[in-house]
């Protein structure tokens, strides 16, 4: 990965209203996560604790930003019936949600009317996108990051589509 696209935290460091990611994938293989989904699939155990050490830099980073004043938005589209891997990335999202992150939820078979961007996105205060990609297996891959105006205008659309037809998170129901 090119070492000229600023992480998260450092965008996230000088947002000063929003920030909005959308997350389309069912599968993620996510190197950094690989011990605690297997640990789950195995136990049927998720870490739920904020301070842990796989938590707790997220939760300081968004607890820092939202203390700030910036809004924090995750929407994922999934698939139905959902994978393992959305059975388990829900059930911890009670954190993100703690932290002080919006979540919601949106059946991929209510999406088919959207004009979607075809990868994974941040986008900060309406300007700045951070893409994601994985590979077919769902092993990141590479981001890249642009403030091209029309880019940001048609993420900051599909983001806002996908929020208005998605659930929040403490009201969606895994089938």
């Amino acid at each position: 990965m090119p070492s000229n696209v600023p992480t998260i935290a450092e965008l996230l460091a000088q947002c000063q209203r929003s920030a909005v990611h959308l997350e389309m994938r069912d599968q993620y293989g996510v190197a950094a996560e690989a011990d605690e989904f297997r640990a789950w699939l195995d136990t049927g155990e998720v870490d739920v604790d904020p301070a842990s050490p796989s938590w707790q830099p997220w939760v300081s980073l968004i607890g820092e930003a939202t203390s700030r004043g910036v809004t924090v938005q995750r929407a994922r589209i999934v698939s139905e019936p959902v994978t393992d891997y959305i059975r388990w990335e829900h059930a911890g999202t009670v954190v993100n949600v703690g932290a002080g992150e919006q979540v919601r939820w949106l059946p991929r078979r209510r999406a088919s009317n959207l004009a979607l961007p075809g990868n994974d996105f941040w986008l900060f205060d309406d300007r700045v996108v951070r893409w994601g990609f994985f590979s077919g297996a769902g092993a990141l891959v590479g981001h890249e990051v642009t403030d091209d105006p029309a880019v940001a205008k048609l993420c900051a659309e599909a983001f806002a589509a996908v929020w208005e037809l998605a659930t929040p998170h403490d009201q969606y129901e895994i089938r």
